[in-house]
């Protein structure tokens, strides 16, 4: 440690320590005869493991940092080595980090933080154009120092490294956790300038949110879900900054500065006013032919940008990390906001979202639904709304999709399958759209033609049992009991056959997942066992035939592997409760 007041080579006098970390201290010291004042990093050999490792790497830092000029770099102006230190004379950098800004004061003001990305920007391009290319990999608000002017300087080049042609990987892996972009720590090749471009968007989250990416909830949430008065314009380019796959993001920071110089017109409330503005000058213009030229051209600037923030809504819409409610806000924006051509991955990732979140699934209680299912039926009816947007084939994907989110919906509880009856009309419309495609045109990713006719028929014997119920006969009305007798005998071939098809997708590309089979094979359980009186009479089913369609079932159920909370104990008591149901159904047989 060196002394206060202590003189080092013979011209710079140590002053005061102005820092410290884990390896070094930082002191401020002058050159008496040149009237300078400089920094000195200190590195003791005795405070640090492997220290010729660490020399090693300070050497490379110092070496670096000597063949670059640039005004929000320090300068090395000298280095002194002896047996116990290893000493770094550079600029003194007059200031404090942003780290100590976001701890006296919380989030910083947004037009402060766009101007220190903009330098940022600035710096990490020169750096990145170097021969070679150097990846500074560290950026993070404790290594930048704010100057008093207002301008910031880039400091710490400890974990920098030459960007490398041929190199695979990294050899070291390094870098902040949290702020750092996913390839720091191994797996997806080595880093490049857009790993910094990631760890940049992690830093400019942290100083306009005040949300530090190193604590919990360890993520990169959008801005405006944290402070709504943030612009739009910047939480877009955030979002595709930190990206996890480097091909998602800017894929240099000459593109990132010009996102920063134009962020406000994606913004939301800048494009509002400029589509007031656009009206007006159209429709004053709307005589001159040199002016429907020029409306054309800026419609076609409209589309493109339009496609682009279709592409930021979605982008955030497909980001598992980022909380489902806004996601499902972000992905109703890209439907409903936006003139994209077409906006078929919006819907679908909407509704895996609702898929995934039981959002109509008969796993709720009853008083979750009734509390719930009519907001949620009614976002989701306003989305479908924008069907027009979606070409045939899309739309039998979208089509077939909330048949199946519908079809899970019913109240086991009180034996009405409203869920199956609403989902009816979905699947004939996903299989009239998709009758609309030419053969080779479109290929069968989600929507199954024979599973669609399956759940299709299956919800129209549930209609009919439903107005059927609400029916009052003697017995006697011949014409009442046949057809009764097709109802019940198509609806359990249906079931039988649905069974059937999910077994068949099995074994092909296009997998049925477990939660779904879950629900409908207790939709199968649930319809023989509340129904299995009807089902004697009408469709002339034995209790065999009922006990060992739901036995079917159950080992079926039993069998699924993908629901982590599947409780076996309690599958066990809701089909012996179906059994007993199908045995009072035949009391003749019936023992206790």
């Amino acid at each position: 440690m060196l002394k206060i007041g202590s003189i080092i080579d013979g011209k710079y006098r140590i002053l005061s320590e102005i820092g410290h970390g884990g390896m070094s201290i930082v002191y401020m010291a002058i050159n008496e005869k040149a009237n300078k004042t400089w920094a000195i990093k200190e590195v003791r050999k005795d405070g640090v493991k492997d220290f010729e490792v660490v020399r090693q790497g300070l050497i490379v830092e110092t070496e670096m940092l000597k063949r670059l000029n640039h005004p929000n770099l320090p300068s090395i102006v000298d280095v002194i080595e002896n047996e116990d230190t290893f000493l770094i004379v550079m600029d003194y950098i007059e200031g404090n980090p942003l780290s100590q800004a976001l701890e006296e004061y919380g989030a910083q003001p947004q037009s402060y933080v766009i101007e220190w990305a903009k330098q940022l920007c600035d710096v990490l391009e020169y750096l990145h154009t170097r021969n070679p290319a150097i990846i500074y990999r560290d950026m993070k608000p404790a290594n930048i120092m704010l100057k008093p002017d207002g301008n910031i300087t880039l400091i710490d080049f400890g974990t920098a490294r030459e960007y490398k042609e041929k190199n695979l990987a990294d050899t070291t892996c390094l870098g902040t956790v949290g702020y750092a972009a996913p390839e720091q720590f191994g797996g997806m090749g080595q880093t490049d300038a857009r790993t910094d471009i990631y760890c940049l968007g992690a830093t400019l989250y942290h100083l306009v949110t005040g949300y530090n990416p190193c604590e919990p909830p360890y993520e990169i949430l959008p801005i405006r879900s944290i402070n709504p008065q943030l612009s739009s314009g910047l939480e877009r380019i955030l979002i595709k900054c930190t990206q996890k796959n480097p091909e998602d993001r800017y894929q240099s920071c000459a593109e990132l500065m010009y996102a920063l110089e134009h962020y406000e017109e994606i913004d939301d409330i800048y494009k509002s006013k400029q589509k007031k503005k656009f009206g007006l000058f159209a429709g004053a213009m709307a005589m001159s032919i040199l002016c429907l030229i020029g409306a054309l051209s800026c419609k076609l600037m409209s589309n493109k940008k339009t496609a682009e923030n279709y592409n930021e809504y979605l982008s955030v819409g497909q980001d598992e990390r980022v909380d489902d409610l806004i996601r499902r806000d972000k992905l109703k924006h890209a439907i409903e906001d936006t003139d994209y051509n077409n906006k078929k991955d919006a819907f679908m990732t909407l509704l895996e979202i609702y898929r995934n979140d039981d959002v109509f699934s008969s796993q709720k209680t009853k008083e979750e639904k009734t509390a719930n299912l009519k907001d949620e039926y009614q976002e989701l009816m306003d989305v479908i709304s924008h069907e027009n947007e979606l070409d045939d084939a899309s739309k039998a994907d979208v089509y077939y999709g909330i048949g199946e989110l519908m079809f899970a919906f019913y109240n086991k509880n009180t034996n009405e399958f409203d869920g199956p009856r609403r989902a009816s009309s979905w699947f004939d419309k996903a299989i009239k759209s998709a009758a609309l495609v030419k053969d080779g045109d479109y290929e069968y990713v989600k929507y199954r033609k024979d599973a669609a006719e399956i759940y299709m028929n299956i919800g129209k014997y549930y209609e009919e049992i439903y107005k059927n119920s609400k029916v009052s006969s003697s017995g006697d009305d011949d014409e009442f009991h046949t057809e009764k007798n097709d109802i019940y005998a198509g609806c359990f071939k249906s079931l039988k056959q649905l069974v059937e098809e999910i077994d068949k997708e099995n074994n092909s590309e296009n997998k049925i997942n477990d939660k779904t089979k879950k629900r409908l094979y207790d939709i199968g359980r649930d319809m023989i066992s509340y129904n299995a009186t009807s089902f004697k009479v009408y469709a002339n089913c034995s209790k065999d035939e009922l006990i060992d369609f739901c036995k079917g079932l159950e080992t079926r159920t039993l069998n699924l592997t993908g629901i982590a909370n599947l409780d076996k104990n309690e599958i066990g008591e809701e089909y012996q409760e179906a059994y007993e149901k199908i045995n009072r159904a035949f009391p003749n047989v019936y023992k206790n």
